[in-house]
């Protein structure tokens, strides 16, 4: 089965994006907006239940942190994909170092940059013209980020949550 693993943002900031994935990203039904600490993974019964050990000590070594939005990009001319970029912090590193290492080891395909999709697969054209009008947007946005998701992938191509980590030390010990 395939996996990933990302961090939801509020329901506000997903709005913002879908508002634009509605019409920009091919993918809007089938997942919501979000930000990929692990890209996609296949993994079976047994292995899915290591993986999601190893993800809850993750998240207890990693306190919630400020998620900030600050401008709209593009990976051009990488591919056509535009973004909401998100400031890097030291807690979105960590995770997404730790997302690679134990029984989740593995190269990521690309270099980590902190973004939420909100549009790709787009012509050269449209992708220059929808970038031009977004760069003139003014978008601050910040919030506390407090958990991240591993979701599967059913066979319908549409993504769901398997489970829910929460960020920071468990209090009930």
């Amino acid at each position: 089965m395939k996996y990933g693993i990302v961090l939801f943002p509020s329901k506000k900031l997903q709005d913002i994006a879908n508002s634009y994935r509605k019409r920009y990203d091919p993918h809007y039904a089938l997942v919501p907006p979000h930000l990929t600490l692990k890209s996609v993974f296949e993994a079976d019964e047994n292995k899915i239940h290591d993986i999601t050990r190893e993800l809850r000590n993750i998240a207890k070594q990693v306190n919630p942190f400020q998620l900030s939005v600050y401008k709209f990009s593009s990976f051009s001319p990488v591919n056509n994909v535009i973004y909401l970029k998100v400031e890097p912090t030291e807690e979105l590193q960590t995770l997404h170092e730790l997302m690679h290492k134990g029984v989740l080891e593995g190269q990521p395909e690309y270099a980590f940059v902190p973004h939420i999709t909100i549009g790709q697969k787009m012509s050269d054209d449209e992708h220059s013209d929808v970038l031009g009008q977004l760069k003139m947007l003014d978008i601050q946005h910040e919030e506390l980020i407090d958990r991240f998701h591993i979701l599967y992938q059913l066979e319908n191509g549409m993504w769901t949550v398997y489970e829910t980590f929460l960020l920071g030390e468990d209090d009930d010990c």
